[in-house]
């Protein structure tokens, strides 16, 4: 009788380990998954991996740091990232999955908190053809700037300049743009401070083949120099509602279940406390 107990005991423990690894198994398999279908590129700027900033959508894009990228503890949600003037990550463009790239729609968000006012580029990528994609923008002439482009030549899709650019504080930046209602929104500080209809009905450039870089324009021009928080992009436009929570909350309320092998789920959190 006793011998069966121990038997019995043991094959449970057995049992609930191997169902302990298949949930820890789940769990990762779920945090490789993309948390939004629609987030191409999320930077909370908490790990820093030896050369690289690690890339938080799931889709794997860490970026490279060139120059002087370091991790600050002055963040607006955590910690951020501190550029010096001519540093920036390089997000390897050319090797970006098509389907990642978008064409349909954006929405670039980002905490930034400038040194000068001055032309400083949050993000900025360039197709194959040399077409400009996407200038968001602090800049030196007092506002910021949301702007996208489609295929070359000069295909302006909508250019906004509108807010007032304040340095040493932080400012939440947040760019929209929905091809399919034909509306581009620049948010400052979670408010509309500008909008304009699409210009052209065109598809945004469809490759970051000639780079994609956060902090600094391929052409090294409109450097970066201060920091940056809560860095995301998407392939739809956000709405106002959207925009406002992940400025307020970080990205967590916004983000979507997702399974794992064996149909594990789990809800993804914040990601970052407050």
């Amino acid at each position: 009788m006793k011998r069966n107990f121990i038997r019995n005991a043991y094959l449970m423990c057995v049992l609930l380990m191997g169902t302990l690894c298949v949930f820890v198994a789940g769990i990762q398999d779920a945090s490789a998954a993309a948390l939004d279908p629609d987030l191409v590129l999320y930077f909370d700027y908490e790990d820093f991996d030896g050369n690289t900033v690690v890339e938080k959508s799931g889709r794997g894009y860490d970026g490279e740091i060139k120059g002087k990228v370091t991790q600050s503890d002055d963040g607006k949600f955590g910690k951020a990232a501190h550029f010096e003037a001519g540093s920036f990550l390089d997000l390897d463009g050319p090797s970006v999955k098509p389907d990642d790239i978008p064409t349909e729609g954006m929405s670039l968000l980002a905490w930034i908190n400038v040194e000068s006012v001055s032309d400083m580029a949050l993000f900025n990528a360039r197709a194959a053809d040399g077409t400009w994609l996407v200038h968001p923008e602090a800049r030196g002439d007092g506002n910021y700037r949301w702007l996208n482009r489609g295929p070359n030549p000069g295909r302006t899709i909508f250019d906004v300049r509108a807010g007032k650019n304040e340095a040493n504080k932080w400012i939440h930046y947040g760019g929209t743009y929905s091809r399919a209602e034909g509306l581009a929104i620049l948010y400052i500080n979670g408010e509309n401070v500008g909008e304009e209809k699409s210009r052209l009905d065109t598809p945004i450039a469809d490759n970051w083949g000639q780079g994609a870089r956060v902090g600094f324009n391929i052409d090294d021009k409109r450097p970066f120099t201060g920091l940056m928080d809560e860095f995301n992009l998407w392939k739809r436009g956000l709405t106002a509602e959207e925009v406002n929570d992940i400025m307020n909350n970080g990205l967590g309320p916004t983000l979507t279940a997702v399974e794992a092998q064996g149909k594990l789920a789990t809800t993804w959190g914040r990601l970052k406390a407050n």
